[in-house]
């Protein structure tokens, strides 16, 4: 078991954090080959990058996504299907490398105690957060923060805009919200936005968002270049940060303060 980081507000705006962890427990990191004890594929810094941007709780794991994906269906469903994309538990990284030595990749019955460890406790410590939330203003949002290197040719053509938002489509939140966040990245004279492009929201956003039950879900994946140097050893870069973070405060306050009609 791994305890899961829960800070709680007192606003309806929950912050997902579920790939900034970098710890990996030693019986695992001994099965990585070098290419997975890197941990190129983490979403650095986010969690640096977000905070003290605006008035929300947040729930975050310190677990490795090379683990486990808490973002991934726990039954092994693809969020993509057929395109290339990583796995509930990773056998490669973003650049198709394999992770594991020949022959000590995780089986099924690993595979579920992983589940039971580390993706279950912390979709347990989300959904009660969301309910805690929802139980005091009648509704809840969601919002999931990722980060990933703007050029990966394994998953995607081309760079990736700046900012990538995620509603599966409309489906997981009031279109107020999608409305409201996508104003505000286009509004923006810095960052190039795209809305429900490669990436429509993963998992937890498809999972937990259900307007009709007024639980809206919205993902944000940031290109990293933004705000960091997409290599290792993986920088953070506070003057080239500052921008985004001012952008992301709006967009986070505006949601705080946003209402069902």
């Amino acid at each position: 078991m791994i305890n899961i980081e829960i800070t709680e507000s007192s606003s309806p705006l929950i912050l997902g954090l579920p790939h900034t962890g970098t710890i990996v427990p030693d019986d695992i990191t001994d099965k990585l080959n070098p290419v997975g004890r890197a941990l190129a594929d983490t979403d650095w810094h986010i969690h640096k990058l977000y905070k003290g941007l605006a008035d929300a709780t947040t729930v975050r794991t310190p677990i490795h996504r090379y683990v486990i994906d808490v973002n991934r269906d726990p039954a092994g469903k693809s969020l993509y299907p057929g395109q290339n994309t990583t796995t509930l538990c990773p056998l490669t990284d973003f650049d198709g490398r394999t992770i594991y030595k020949d022959g000590l990749e995780p089986d099924e019955d690993e595979i579920n105690h992983r589940c039971e460890s580390y993706h279950k406790p912390y979709h347990t410590a989300l959904a009660d957060q969301i309910a805690r939330v929802k139980s005091k203003h009648g509704f809840a949002i969601l919002y999931d923060c990722h980060s990933i290197r703007g050029e990966i040719p394994f998953l995607f053509e081309n760079r990736l805009p700046d900012l990538n938002i995620g509603t599966n489509n409309g489906t997981t939140c009031d279109g107020s919200v999608e409305a409201l966040v996508t104003k505000e990245c286009q509004d923006s004279e810095i960052f190039s936005n795209i809305l429900n492009g490669r990436f429509k929201g993963g998992w937890t956003t498809r999972h937990y968002g259900k307007p009709k039950t007024s639980v809206h879900a919205i993902q944000m994946e940031i290109a990293q270049a933004n705000y960091m140097i997409e290599k290792a050893p993986w920088t953070y870069l506070p003057e080239r940060a500052e921008p985004l973070r001012a952008l992301l405060s709006n967009i986070l306050i505006s949601l705080t303060n946003w209402r069902p009609n």
